[in-house]
């Protein structure tokens, strides 16, 4: 009897990559279990799939929003995404066992309930350190709660952070240089706002390397940037004279993270998770918009441990300069507090979250 797990989230790739770090151990695994993927009809779920050569299915889901016009899309939307969402599980059970795996965010609720209509078992995949309303919706019908970063909640087991294998350095810092195009003998600052990009982050860095370019002198930038904002930072780099390779998106990011003695970056779990295994010396500015700060959390571990700071992201570049900028110019002048960061990271248990993942999914999928 076949065996299929089908995941469900999307919408940013923070829910997308984790789906498929455990889906490669899930192959590993057992090399016959069918994978399926629901996700949204953002244009950056597509394109996080289509690098990868899948077809997902995409759901019409919306974001849930108290005001009027986000209110009438989310129930717009929730009807046709339930009912796509048990047409895949409803086929793939006429077949052998389903399994549907929620990672978070606007497309796991009407799929979660898609799953229990169709009495398919539902295992939560929470990413985050504070779970957002989505995740919350979910836990209540999960059949097993798990998490890559501890939640402070007995209801689930923590399984350690989630990271592709792409993610993971494939060598030293001379071999992911070259790899990456760089100069082997550089220390390279490694700049990133996740998979779309973090305009803020952008337009801090435009006026940095204007500002505090000498503190810049003897490295080069690896700056992944998302859609936007390529000339400016490109212009911003030649105009400092700082040797600096501008992409909007970098796959895989094992040889980035390799390459880079500092990291300027976000922190979604996806981030930290990737900055913890790789040990990465980072300064680590949280999306200033969110509510609950979520992204402050997690990185509190790898702050708390000594490997990272924590900045504000002020927005402004001007006021950024002051937040962020005193910081990095900090750290790309002291070697020998990188170091000791780094060292903290070595410090840290590494344990292998998706494979750990794979396999409590797969129990629970084997016997459904």
């Amino acid at each position: 009897m076949s065996v299929s797990v089908v995941f469900a989230g999307g919408g940013t790739g923070g829910h997308i990559f984790p789906a498929l770090a455990i889906t490669e151990r899930l192959h590993e695994i057992e090399p016959s279990i069918r994978v399926e993927y629901l996700c949204s009809s953002r244009a950056v779920d597509s394109e996080c799939f289509a690098r990868e050569g899948i077809e997902p299915t995409s759901l019409a889901a919306q974001p849930f929003v108290f005001r009027p016009r986000g209110l009438i899309r989310f129930l717009r939307g929730w009807g046709p995404s339930v009912v796509a969402s048990r047409r895949r599980l409803r086929a793939l059970k006429a077949n052998g066992r389903a399994t549907l795996v929620a990672m978070g965010g606007f497309v796991s609720p009407p799929a979660v309930q898609a799953a229990r209509v169709e009495r398919v078992p539902v295992v939560l995949v929470n990413l985050d350190s504070t779970p957002g309303r989505a995740n919350r919706w979910v836990s209540r019908r999960a059949t097993r709660l798990l998490t890559g970063t501890p939640v402070g909640d007995p209801r689930f087991i923590e399984v350690g952070p989630i990271v592709r294998r792409a993610a993971l350095a494939p060598g030293g810092p001379t071999e992911c240089r070259e790899q990456m195009g760089l100069d082997p003998g550089l220390p390279v600052l490694l700049v990133t706002g996740a998979s779309t990009g973090a305009s803020s982050l952008n337009r801090f860095m435009a006026m940095f390397v204007e500002r505090h370019g000498e503190s810049l002198q003897g490295w080069q930038v690896l700056h992944q940037i998302g859609g936007k904002d390529l000339e400016l930072v490109r212009r911003a780099y030649d105009r400092a004279g700082i040797p600096a390779r501008v992409v909007e998106f970098l796959s895989p990011m094992g040889p980035a993270w390799g390459a880079a003695e500092l990291a300027l970056s976000r922190c979604g779990a996806g981030q930290v998770a990737e900055i913890r295994v790789n040990r990465v010396a980072s300064v680590l500015a949280p999306y200033p918009h969110h509510r609950d700060q979520h992204q402050r959390l997690n990185a509190a571990e790898v702050a708390g441990a000594g490997g990272a700071v924590i900045v504000e992201d002020r927005v402004d570049p001007a006021w950024n300069l002051e937040s962020i900028g005193t910081e990095l110019v900090r750290l790309l002048e002291d070697a020998d507090a990188r170091r000791r960061m780094r060292h903290a990271l070595d410090g840290l248990p590494h344990p292998e979250g998706a494979l750990r993942a794979a396999e409590m999914i797969l129990e629970i999928a084997r016997r459904s």
